[in-house]
């Protein structure tokens, strides 16, 4: 088992794992267990005896402390955990990704084969100009490809793969946790913290090394139900009350320099993403997102005000909104528990990158484990573009997470002496 972090995501990334929303099941899809399954037979072999998968597809083991009693971090070293998601999103089919690694990157445009209309395109990709040389993973065009969070995966198993070959690198206990249906905002669902006995944790589930998140969006979810009444066309005046049409009027209000493709950074949006009906029914689902908490009830009373103003041009329609609470910002609790940011930063500087604090616009499990009770920041896996066909992965960023972890787990030694 001392495959390479790429041969790792190379076979992680050719299994469907894709979520579903609306799901009434954990995980979401049976066949995340395919992945599962074989992390579990993957992590024996490297001889790890504290593996086990539940009945909800979260996976769960440990690498016992190797540190002599004499060493001065004996008995001080608090348990570190290591967190990825096997499920990719349910935007993009994930069904027969077929890999593309293009050695030694030389720059420009990347026509993916099996669609040539999907272009990772150099004007789009800032970062490809830090990749010559690298060697790159990209899909063919026809599928995602899985990086998100694929990547994070292959570099905790790698990671783990290295510290039980070579002993020398002294470490308190590991703990190494896959979880299903981070894409749909379940990830945490049944994530059981206690029995993951770590006291600290780090998401690989992040994009450039160096890049470092200890803060994310705040999260709700809202669903608006419109109700009308439909009625053959043709009879249709004065009785039918076209619910789409009332949908159409609340989306078109709704303000434009907030919305996902005008914003950046800090800046909050709110996004109707999904929109399903016909003329009697139609339901729209909106992404609430601020990076102040509070912002989100001003994103709720701002739709409740375009959907007053909507209701008397269609009076006989009925309008009934739903707020979901999703996730929250990690930042405050992680400021309270300074040491997980200072490891991270020196293992990271350490690794050969250039840290940086970056917020993330989206959120991991790290978000809502952090709020659980488990400090949770993110590292980065090498990957871009999660949750399209251009998606692609360096593999040298990939590697570098690798080494990030293992430095990670050095700090935290070296950090506990006193």
């Amino acid at each position: 088992m001392n495959d390479t972090a790429l041969e790792r995501f190379l076979r992680y990334a050719k299994i469907d794992t894709q979520s579903k929303e609306d799901s009434d099941t954990t995980p979401s899809t049976q066949k995340q267990f395919n992945l599962g399954n074989l992390l579990v037979k993957e992590l024996k072999e490297l001889g790890i005896q504290d593996v086990s998968i539940d009945e909800h597809c979260y996976i769960y083991a440990s690498i016992p402390s190797n540190l002599p009693k004499t060493h001065p971090s004996f008995g001080k070293v608090p348990a570190i955990g290591f967190i990825a998601h096997v499920d990719t999103s349910p935007d993009v089919t994930d069904e027969n990704v077929k890999p593309q690694v293009i050695e030694n990157y030389r720059g420009g445009d990347i026509v993916l084969p099996g669609d040539n209309n999907f272009v990772i395109a150099e004007s789009e990709n800032k970062s490809l100009a830090n990749c010559i040389g690298h060697t790159l993973v990209t899909t063919d065009g026809t599928t995602l490809l899985g990086a998100d969070d694929k990547a994070g995966v292959a570099a905790i198993m790698t990671a783990a793969a290295k510290l039980l070959e070579d002993q020398s690198i002294l470490h308190g206990d590991i703990k190494i946790a896959f979880t299903p249906d981070e894409e749909i905002g379940q990830g945490t669902k049944f994530f059981d913290i206690p029995k993951f006995g770590a006291k600290y944790a780090y998401t690989l589930d992040g994009e450039l090394p160096g890049e470092l998140n200890k803060e994310t969006f705040s999260a709700n979810s809202a669903i608006l139900h419109v109700t009308g009444r439909d009625i053959h066309p043709g009879s249709a005046k004065d009785i039918m009350v076209n619910s789409i049409r009332a949908a159409a009027e609340v989306i078109v209000r709704l303000p434009k320099d907030m919305a996902p493709e005008t914003t950046e950074d800090y800046q909050p949006y709110i996004h109707p993403h999904i929109e399903e009906g016909s003329v009697g029914n139609t339901t729209i689902k909106f992404l609430f997102r601020d990076f102040d908490t509070n912002g989100l009830d001003i994103q709720k009373k701002m739709l409740e005000k375009i959907i007053e103003t909507v209701k008397p041009l269609y009076p006989k329609a009925k309008f009934e909104l739903e707020i979901i609470e999703m996730y929250r910002n990690m930042r405050e609790k992680l400021d309270e528990n300074p040491l997980v940011l200072e490891c991270l930063w020196e293992a990271a500087l350490k690794s050969g990158t250039k840290p940086y604090w970056k917020p993330i616009r989206g959120g991991t499990d790290g978000s809502r484990l952090t709020e659980m009770g488990l400090p949770t920041p993110n590292i980065y896996n090498g990957g871009q573009n999660f949750h399209s066909k251009t998606e692609w992965l360096s593999v040298n960023d990939m590697n570098l997470s690798v080494d990030t972890v293992i430095n990670l787990i050095k700090t935290w030694v070296e950090k506990s002496k006193s």
